[in-house]
């Protein structure tokens, strides 16, 4: 190999290994760039956006606006085999009385299936569903129309069940964060809150029972 090829060889190999340092600290460094299972394996669960009725965590459809939260606080997101359906990830702040905490400045979020944390496929998503967007980083700044005054993100997604799928579940896996990250260490530098919701995924047209 020539002098030329070894620079370029290490050169790559250099940024390669600054990418993966990088993106240990955004949603795909769970079970993506890495096993972790949770936001909390590189950031510190330390803001003062705690999960009371000031807090947003939602998955509304995207043509009605309206949610699909159930009783329980599950979100159930029922989709024809072969068909798809789009989803808005909704999350962030609703507005407070003077001397609340100041907003997030952004968040950052990812669905994924925990049983898909081991496996070596790039998508943590429920296998045979076909997703586009299953993680993302936005700031805030987003209009919602159930409350205009709310500091939020809103990104969609969409799903759709292919021949293989089954009824199954993700999680929702949230942080809502302000400041940045020290390079290196995404312990430090941010001011974050961890939050998580389950979004259950069915086929309509299927007579299976429920994977998990």
């Amino acid at each position: 190999m020539r002098k030329g090829q070894i620079s370029r060889v290490a050169l790559g190999a250099a940024l390669l290994v600054s990418l993966a340092v990088a993106v240990t600290a955004y949603p795909p460094g769970v079970g993506v760039t890495s096993s972790s299972k949770d936001c909390l394996a590189c950031h510190v669960n330390n803001g003062p956006w705690v999960d009371n009725d000031r807090l947003i965590v939602d998955i509304v459809d995207k043509e009605t606006k309206v949610s699909l939260r159930q009783p329980d606080g599950t979100f159930l997101l029922p989709v024809s085999r072969g068909e798809s359906r789009t989803v808005l990830t909704v999350l962030g702040i609703r507005s407070g009385a003077t001397g609340d905490p100041a907003p997030p400045y952004r968040n950052g979020w990812t669905y994924v299936d925990l049983d898909q944390i081991a496996t070596p496929t790039l998508s943590k998503f429920s296998p045979g569903w076909d997703v586009t967007l299953p993680f993302a980083c936005r700031v805030v700044g987003d209009k919602w129309s159930a409350d205009s005054s709310a500091q939020v993100t809103i990104l969609p997604l969409t799903v759709q069940p292919t021949a293989t799928a089954l009824n199954d579940e993700v999680l929702l896996q949230a942080f809502l964060c302000a400041g940045e990250s020290v390079k290196g260490d995404a312990t430090k530098g941010l001011t974050g809150n961890y939050v998580e919701r389950r979004l259950l995924l069915r086929v309509v047209d299927s007579a299976q029972s429920d994977a998990k």
